[in-house]
């Protein structure tokens, strides 16, 4: 949502962006997929505690390296240090993710 994005980077600071909005929505058991392509990314960290901190499990799509998030979550990491690679590799993975989603929904019976 730009509009919340934009007022929590204005009135706190863009390292709250992702964290504040997770405190007001989301609870235990629920599950946290960050996406950062260096894994260093201070939001990203910033809402990973957070989530941890609340009970939510958490995983992260990262580059190859996976930076400082690959110490606090389980990380899938894109065997590439391209920028360009590992953001299409995620865009691919979130797809696939989304394809599953729908299958399990749909398939309910």
């Amino acid at each position: 949502n730009n509009s919340i994005i934009t007022s929590i980077g204005n009135d706190y600071s863009f390292e709250e962006i992702f964290s504040r909005e997770l405190s007001a929505l989301a609870c235990e058991g629920d599950l946290l997929i960050a996406i950062s392509t260096s894994g260093n990314s201070k939001n990203i960290i910033k809402v990973i505690q957070k989530a941890q901190a609340k009970g939510i499990t958490v995983y992260c799509l990262t580059g190859e390296k996976g930076g400082a998030v690959a110490k606090i979550c389980k990380c899938l990491k894109v065997p590439s240090n391209t920028t360009a690679r590992i953001q299409e590799a995620h865009i691919t993975i979130g797809h696939i993710i989304c394809e599953i989603v729908e299958d399990q929904l749909c398939n309910i019976k």
